[in-house]
């Protein structure tokens, strides 16, 4: 494609049309069904699907259809069906569902309220993942106006990924058909480690989550009468925890929770962490004099991507400090989030893990841990060499500087289901969630200038698909 009028066409298309569009998605809270139990009845999620499914209704690309497909009981999905010049199909994927507000957002800046400060636009969700569906039909568009080249393009924009894609099966199975045999996926809803240039995620970590539950007492009593008798319910938990980490170091105990990492990774690590130096830690919000695990930036890399990592990211039974009087807890509860490596078996080290916390309870304590789905990580396939060179020239294209390889802390479930799904297809996972973009947390942004080159890497690599293709 040519670099110049596409660049000068997706950057309009996002300063007139996406921006005032994805403020209108920032208004909605449109929170997961996990955080929104009543999601159906409060409409939050129908209203966010019917703008950007209007939006993209009104793309003047010749053929496109846009459906909003509903299974009954379930989230709905978007999906959208663009024919091309050959029937070589290309996935495009994202999602529309939120995280919940969160606290701590900065003065004159809140999650339902777009706000736009230079080059960034703050609210919750239209980096992850409300550009998705914009910047695909936009990439598309570029293409029509070049008259580039392109095979078949599905798109499918999801409700219900932040709470693990429970829905998502299903619709995968309701729309096999239709989806056809992807032979590219491109995902949308990853992160970037710098500005720069163009990142392509190779991996994503499982996720075995739930709540631990300790009952030591049928009521509260009186902390003065009760304690050095009774044994607080918070140290219990706290030593159950050790069972499984090693609280000095981080480290997670358990042997099903770890992998060989394999030695390209490593490399691809290695090159990241160069490029990124003290960035890879820099970019988290210390507080002042505070400092992360580790100094080797490559290691971090790895720690991030590669390892477990245990989170405690909620607790019950603990009144707020106002209302903390001198009572000796009946119970104590946290929600725990385990990060896997890409590679390890999520049931498996469910199991372990639910075991060695449940066994030989302390004092004789109820101790109960409730799992969520357990959460297989992800894996790229060997790339294939015309996607590397066609990702290449993209990134130096829009960026001036080449692309980069990097795994993902997080999880997508959709692309564990896909690459079981359709073994073949190369994928292409990218996103806009850089250096202080913040997903989940206080002022999360998108950095426009990043969204509107990535749109127009995204066109180039569907160009370049086609040609790698064709007969």
């Amino acid at each position: 494609m040519d670099a110049d009028p596409t660049r000068e066409f997706v950057e309009q298309t996002w300063r007139d049309e996406i921006v005032p569009a994805l403020a209108d998605y920032v208004r909605i809270p449109a929170k997961s069904p996990h955080f929104d139990r009543d999601w159906a009845a409060n409409g939050h999620i129908d209203r966010a699907v019917d703008l950007l499914a209007g939006w993209c209704e009104k793309r003047p690309l010749e053929g496109l259809e846009v459906e909003v497909v509903r299974l009954e009981g379930r989230t709905p999905v978007i999906f959208m069906e663009l024919e091309g010049d050959s029937d070589d199909t290309v996935l495009l994927y994202g999602h529309l569902d939120k995280q919940p507000e969160m606290s701590g957002w900065s003065e004159g800046l809140g999650p339902w309220e777009p706000v736009l400060r230079g080059e960034r636009l703050y609210g919750r969700g239209g980096a992850d993942d409300g550009y998705a569906a914009f910047a695909s039909l936009t990439a598309l568009e570029a293409l029509a106006r070049e008259k580039t080249p392109r095979g078949r393009c599905v798109v499918l924009i999801e409700a219900c990924e932040e709470s693990g894609s429970f829905d998502l099966p299903a619709y995968i199975d309701h729309l096999r058909r239709r989806i056809g045999e992807p032979q590219l996926v491109v995902c949308l809803d990853s992160g970037c480690g710098n500005y720069d240039q163009l990142w392509s995620t190779t991996s994503l970590r499982g996720m075995v989550s739930g709540t631990l539950s300790v009952e030591i007492l049928r009521e509260g009593a009186h902390s003065g009468d009760a304690s050095g008798i009774v044994p607080s319910s918070f140290r219990i938990l706290r030593g159950l925890l050790s069972r499984i980490e090693n609280e000095a170091t981080g480290e997670v105990l358990l042997p099903e929770c770890h992998v060989d990492i394999p030695a390209e990774r490593a490399e691809q690590a290695a090159i990241a962490a160069g490029i990124l130096g003290d960035g890879v830690s820099g970019k988290f919000p210390f507080c002042e004099g505070a400092a992360g695990v580790g100094r080797d930036p490559a290691e971090q890399v790895l720690a991030r991507t590669w390892r477990p990592a245990l989170s405690i990211t909620g607790a019950g039974g603990l009144p707020a400090l106002a209302d903390a009087g001198n009572v000796l807890r009946p119970a104590t509860q946290a929600a725990f989030s385990l990060r896997l490596p890409p590679t390890a078996d999520s049931e498996r080290a469910a199991k372990a893990l639910k075991e060695t916390l449940e066994a030989d309870p302390p004092y004789g304590a109820r101790v109960e841990v409730v799992l969520d789905e357990p959460c297989d990580g992800w894996n790229a396939p060997a790339l294939a060499p015309w996607l590397e060179e066609t990702t290449e020239l993209a990134s130096r294209a829009y960026f001036g500087r080449g692309a980069v390889y990097m795994g993902e802390g997080s999880s997508i479930p959709f692309m564990g289901m896909l690459g079981e799904k359709f073994p073949q297809a190369q994928f292409l996972i990218t996103g806009v969630l850089g250096p202080g973009s913040n997903a989940h947390g206080p002022n999360e942004f998108l950095d426009v200038p990043m969204g509107v080159k990535l749109t127009c890497c995204v066109a180039d690599v569907l160009a370049g698909h086609h040609s790698a293709h064709a007969p």
